[in-house]
């Protein structure tokens, strides 16, 4: 059994468990009955009861097996939450009223005996009878000194819940010349050394490693640009944190005894994701209505200054570096690569009309990309989408770029509204990443308004 079902299965068996204890417990006090009058008020208050229990297991770490590796910490665990549930029922029946005094206070004594054997006992049956299986992490330790050792050792003996140490792979600091490689050999506690972290992009490829933890955060920097290098962005890093990590950040996990702070996460929770594209198709709709006018009289005034097509289509890389295929406003002459081939606009392009000059100025050669937005290509805030001819460029050049395709492209953007029109490669990059992991909807919303402030008095990013 994987981990979600599991924790699911044990929810619903304490919920269960806890009333049925709690009758049980009735049954033992008044003799193998239940008398109306000291039983009704458990009836009531039961879905309040059930909850308070299931948040002491919760607390204590009943849903978390890898916190309770042993029958010993099972035990002690199911006590402290029964023993803090029976406390918590007290204060609950003390404080709804004098209609709940009738719920025998004596009930809740014996049945801190018996949940505790029920807690207890189908959770070391299930254990022993039951295998249960975390997806695999496929682990790779970057350092090699006495905290390392003691984490390698650690994450072996959970292997149960996961855990697959790859090896340990040597931190410049570490080694004795800075850009020197040890062969790979065993520590003294038999866990193999791979190479040093000039290797790290080809021993995750060929360890298929899927979570790296860095024992020294002074290797950190190095790591994260060589993983970037190697495009290998999607793997989990985790670091044992110092003061300065303390600091900036928080502790996400432990193995045993040790703290682990995750570097990398997920670029956006779901119910992010769902309701921005909500915000997304609710906006395209209204603004395509609400601009219409203005989109015909666009139409018109570049048919009539520049003649067929109006619209202009051009290939760009969006979400997962798929291709789609992105509409604007013609703002150029006809034509206007066919000398040149792929070439990036400037300030003062030549190529641009003059209608396009102004089109461009205030932005309204992207109104329809409301289009993109509708079919899902698209959301009005993201990275801008680029051509794959300049992507591929950009990709085996400025490291960290294959990066900014794992969201959603956009018709708006921090680079756009923080950079020049022209602004480097480089530069834009650095705003994509900066609000794919610190944005928000607040964030998106104020990228929006200067957006709308650049497009109201025509005036470019500074």
């Amino acid at each position: 059994m994987r981990r979600g079902p599991f924790i699911a299965l044990s929810v619903l068996l304490d919920a269960l468990l806890i009333n049925a204890g709690i009758v049980a417990a009735f049954f033992l006090r008044f003799g193998g009955t239940l008398p109306t009058f000291n039983f009704e008020p458990f009836v009531a208050l039961a879905p309040f009861i059930t909850a308070i229990y299931l948040g002491c297991g919760y607390i204590y770490g009943l849903y978390e097996p890898e916190r309770i590796e042993n029958p010993w910490a099972v035990l002690r665990a199911v006590i402290t939450a029964v023993t803090l549930g029976t406390a918590l029922t007290s204060a609950l029946l003390f404080f709804a009223g004098p209609e709940f005094l009738a719920f025998s206070r004596f009930v809740l004594v014996i049945s801190l005996v018996v949940l505790t054997v029920l807690l207890t006992g189908w959770r070391m049956g299930f254990f022993r009878l039951t295998s249960i299986s975390w997806p695999e992490q496929r682990i790779v330790l970057v350092g090699t000194n006495g905290l390392a050792i003691e984490l390698a050792e650690e994450l072996v003996a959970r292997t149960r819940w996961g855990y697959m140490l790859v090896g340990m792979v040597e931190a410049a600091h570490e080694q004795g010349r800075p850009h020197a490689c040890s062969p790979v050999t065993q520590t003294e506690e038999r866990f193999p050394i791979l190479g040093c972290l000039d290797d790290i992009g080809r021993i995750v490829e060929e360890h298929k490693v899927n979570r790296v933890i860095v024992v020294s955060p002074v290797a950190l920097r190095d790591l994260i640009e060589r993983l970037t290098l190697a495009d290998e962005v999607d793997i989990r890093v985790d670091v044992i944190p110092e003061l300065y990590e303390i600091f900036i950040g928080k502790v996400d996990s432990l193995v045993g005894d040790i703290p682990l702070m995750e570097i990398t996460r997920s670029i956006q929770p779901r119910w992010t994701i769902v309701l921005k594209r909500g915000i997304d198709v609710f906006g395209a709709l209204t603004l395509l209505i609400a601009l219409s006018p203005l989109l015909i009289l666009t139409a018109f005034a570049v048919l009539l200054t520049m003649g067929w097509p109006i619209l202009y289509s051009q290939e760009r890389m969006g979400r997962d570096m798929r291709v789609f295929r992105l509409y604007k406003f013609r703002t150029m002459i006809k034509e206007a690569e066919k000398e040149s081939g792929p070439v990036l606009a400037g300030e003062c392009d030549a190529r641009v009309t003059p209608l396009g000059r102004v089109l461009r100025k205030y932005r309204i050669d992207e109104l329809p990309q409301l289009a993109n937005i509708l079919l899902g290509h698209m959301s009005f805030v993201g990275p801008r989408p680029e051509r794959p001819f300049f992507v591929q460029s950009h990709v085996a050049e400025i490291p960290g770029y294959r990066e900014r395709f794992r969201i959603a492209p956009g018709v708006t953007g921090l680079a756009q509204v923080s950079g020049g029109y022209a602004t480097t490669a480089e530069r834009k990059l650095k705003y994509d990443l900066i609000y794919m992991y610190h944005h928000n909807l607040s964030m998106d919303l104020q990228i929006v308004l200067e957006t709308l402030r650049v497009v109201l008095t025509g005036r470019g990013a500074r």
